[in-house]
């Protein structure tokens, strides 16, 4: 099948689009699939096929999330194009050619964020340095990598195929495979390390050592986990709030006891 000069455009523009939103500029769909594949359906013409297909991708994403810095497939991309393809050749032939390309996802996201730690480090040069002009410029060139890394699989996946993003998934060298996937296991290890850094964790250490031993020993799933620390949350909440209610009691009969006493 082929797609318009104007389909291929608006389409990569959409992707540019969704990538950038999700990474907060200005962040008005938060990556929900079923956004992206109505407007997709919108573009093409066929509302309900854009419904149907987003809504499917949207259960497929439901309670996977990149915490932390980690990498996930790309869902809101690969509504767009099983969307754009689903409107010609059916809703299960659209996410067979869809699906690929979310998967590629990962890995251009982890390219991405590399290539952001370069421009995060020429910008704080520029900064140190007072060329506060150039910083601005360097630092606009993170939404552009984020924004290319959807553009890009879509454009070449509505003007040339699955095929084409079957043989880049086929054609990159393992050593790079194993590379990105290294990295990309790294990224939470990290992220989950700089929210510890501004987390009260001396204090609080004792909920930490439970929430790694139900995680690591016990393979207690992330719902469970959450369900507990939330639990142990909650009492400590309740622990603080009666400890404070004491405190202002005790305060309170003392100031009473004074003001009797120099009354007499």
């Amino acid at each position: 099948m082929h797609f318009t000069v104007i389909q291929i455009v608006l389409l990569t523009i959409l992707a540019f689009i969704k990538h950038i939103d999700y990474y907060g500029i200005p962040m008005l769909f938060v990556n929900y699939p079923v956004f992206w594949g109505l407007f997709t359906g919108l573009l093409m013409g066929d509302m309900k096929t854009g419904l149907l297909v987003g809504g499917t991708v949207q259960l497929m994403s439901l309670g996977v999330a990149g915490f932390g810095g980690s990498s996930v497939p790309d869902y809101g991309t690969t509504a767009i194009i099983a969307t754009a393809f689903g409107t010609v050749l059916g809703k299960d032939a659209g996410l067979a050619i869809g699906l690929p390309v979310g998967m590629l996802g990962v890995q251009l996201d982890v390219i991405v964020k590399i290539l952001n730690g370069f421009v995060a480090k020429k910008a704080q040069q520029y900064a140190n340095e007072r060329k506060f002009k150039k910083m601005n410029a360097v630092t606009w060139l993170g939404p552009v990598f984020f924004g290319l890394s959807a553009a890009i699989p879509v454009f070449v996946s509505v003007t040339l195929g699955q095929s084409a993003v079957n043989f880049v998934l086929n054609s990159m060298p393992s050593w790079f495979m194993s590379g990105l996937t290294i990295a990309g296991k790294m990224l939470p290890a990290v992220g989950i390390a700089m929210l510890l850094n501004y987390m009260p964790t001396g204090k609080l250490v004792n909920y930490l050592l439970i929430g790694f031993f139900l995680a690591a020993f016990l393979k207690v799933p992330i719902i469970g986990a959450a369900i507990i620390g939330f639990a142990l949350a909650f009492a400590t909440y309740k622990q603080t709030e009666q400890a404070d209610k004491f405190k202002v009691a005790a305060a309170s009969g003392n100031a009473n006891k004074n003001g009797i006493g120099e009354d007499e």
